[in-house]
């Protein structure tokens, strides 16, 4: 009993420290292991909302909110479609992958927040108001010209844009925000590159990316650049009035981390959120500590961006970013969850949680000839450094060439499914990394239940994924051939867990999901 005793005492000096470390964690870099690009922060009072960047993807513009800089939620999106046009509906072979809505500005005046976009696919700059950020309503106001990776900015009654690429624009908008006040543009910044890269240097990318931030009455523009044969890096430029003039500096050039602003704290600290292209997750978020010296926010620690952070450890992703669904709705629940957008905009009337409790049905309404030209994508993000997402889908009502199951969402993608050749189903892995599809497996299916897994891993930018199946939900076995994930331009976005069902033959068909299972590794 006495030993007994000593032994249960030694655990409990063991397990007291360890506690104690637990509750002073602290945060690590990237705060974000996931494709949030283009942020835009503010504080209001003792929380954080930020907005970002997921273009082609529906409902767009997502809203987060913190309390510590760290742990985020979703809590809403700015739009449910930008347009009703070929391009962002996939119809008649167009597409907007890359493109959509691009870099955000989020702003709160007087009660009201702001929160602006741009769109390549229709040419317009959008402006969304609301006096609650998380209920909502939103009033849209749209025009032309699309304002490249503008800033919002307001002085006193006055709105303001600022953006451009290499020369930096300035425009007052109207009192409504409709459109542009008229002989109000004009050059604010005629080389905001030049701080980073000589006159006369070709290549690189020219400075972009405005967010104009007002401190201790000085003005700060944040510019990013990318020199030839350099990475990306931080430009500010600082003024004493709005309109100039302004004189720049290198602010930082490290881990190619950049393109964001500042926030202070709660606490008066303050920080430049800023993210890092990383492969085939995407772009990650930043926190990188600020300094103020002689009017200048000096970023990082001797110029470079710590892995650890003075704010509270991070709790994960789950379930703010991204999680598991049941499909299983209560009275009154919204039908998706936010953690869910659409590849382009859906046809509502070609899925369900409700028709069948507890499932998420997928009806085919159209021929398709491609993965990606497919309706109906219904997508989650991935996560680093490891994770994985696994289903259970019923393929009784398939038709003749349909083809259903869960992809990896890129340009180059993967996919594990179920395919309808006249009366037989085959369980099929397609691999797209070389650029083109390629089937390297095609097994035949006699049941109508089966399970399918995608596993990704990032470290070290490794980005391969792997594919499987299960009979019985117990036993995975692989399939097909790893997936090379690679990020590329045309898609602009990390890649993304993919629920699909679309047809190649007849329509009419569907398939019932009974849960999407998000582990985080």
């Amino acid at each position: 009993m006495k030993r007994l005793f000593l032994l249960s005492g030694a655990v409990l000096m063991i397990l007291m420290p360890l506690s104690s470390i637990a509750q002073n964690a602290k945060a690590r870099n990237p705060v974000i292991f996931s494709d949030v690009p283009d942020m835009s922060m503010i504080r209001v009072e003792d929380t954080y909302y930020m907005s970002s960047t997921t273009m082609h993807m529906n409902p767009g513009l997502p809203l987060m909110k913190s309390k510590d800089l760290i742990n985020w939620e979703l809590i809403g999106y700015a739009h449910k479609a930008l347009a009703d046009m070929d391009e962002l509906n996939l119809n008649h072979g167009k597409n907007t992958y890359g493109r959509g809505s691009w870099a955000s500005s989020l702003r709160y005046h007087k009660g009201v927040y702001y929160v602006s976009t741009f769109a390549q696919t229709t040419g317009k700059t959008y402006i969304y108001m609301t006096k609650d950020i998380e209920k909502g309503p939103w009033e849209v106001k749209e025009f032309k010209p699309m304002m490249h990776d503008h800033t919002l900015f307001f002085e006193d009654d006055k709105a303001y844009m600022i953006w451009g690429s290499g020369q930096l624009h300035i425009v007052e908008l109207l009192p409504d925000f409709s459109g542009i006040k008229p002989e109000t543009q004009h050059v604010l910044i005629d080389n905001a590159t030049l701080p980073s890269t000589p006159n006369g240097t070709r290549g690189g990318l020219p400075a972009e990316g405005s967010q104009l931030f007002k401190v201790n009455g000085k003005y700060y523009l944040f510019n990013i650049s990318w020199p030839p044969g350099g990475m990306r890096t931080v430009i500010v430029h600082r003024a004493d009035q709005l309109m100039g003039p302004y004189e720049g500096r290198v602010m930082l050039q490290d881990k190619g981390v950049a393109q964001g602003g500042l926030i202070e704290s709660t606490h008066g600290e303050w920080y430049a959120y800023l993210f890092q292209d990383h492969g085939a997750v995407g772009r990650i978020p930043f926190l990188v500590p600020v300094q103020w010296k002689d009017d200048w926010p000096i970023l990082g620690i001797d110029g470079k961006v710590p892995q650890e952070l003075n704010l509270p450890a991070s709790k994960g992703l789950v379930p703010g970013i991204v999680n598991s669904d049941n499909f299983s709705r209560k009275k009154g629940e919204i039908k998706l969850p936010l953690v869910w957008q659409w590849n382009h905009n859906p046809v509502d009337t070609l899925w369900s949680v409700t028709e069948r409790e507890g499932y998420l049905r997928l009806k085919t309404g159209r021929i398709d000839t491609n993965f990606l030209q497919a309706r109906n994508t219904l997508t989650q993000r991935t996560i680093g450094p490891a994770c994985s997402a696994s289903i259970a889908i019923e393929v009784a009502k398939m038709k003749d060439g349909d083809f259903a199951g869960l992809s990896l969402l890129q340009k180059n993608y993967g996919i594990v499914g179920v395919q309808s050749v006249g009366n037989q189903k085959y369980l099929v892995m397609v691999n797209a990394s070389t650029g083109s599809l390629k089937e390297f497996a095609k097994i035949p299916l006699d049941q109508q239940r089966v399970y399918l897994k995608a596993a990704c891993d990032f470290r070290d930018k490794r980005d391969v994924a792997n594919f499987f199946f299960s009979l019985d939900g117990e036993k995975w076995i692989s399939i097909g051939t790893p997936l090379k994930m690679s990020y590329t331009l045309p898609h602009f976005m990390g890649y993304r867990f993919g629920l699909f069902n679309y047809a190649t033959k007849n329509t009419g068909g569907y398939v019932d999901i009974d849960f999407f299972d998000y582990k985080d590794k």
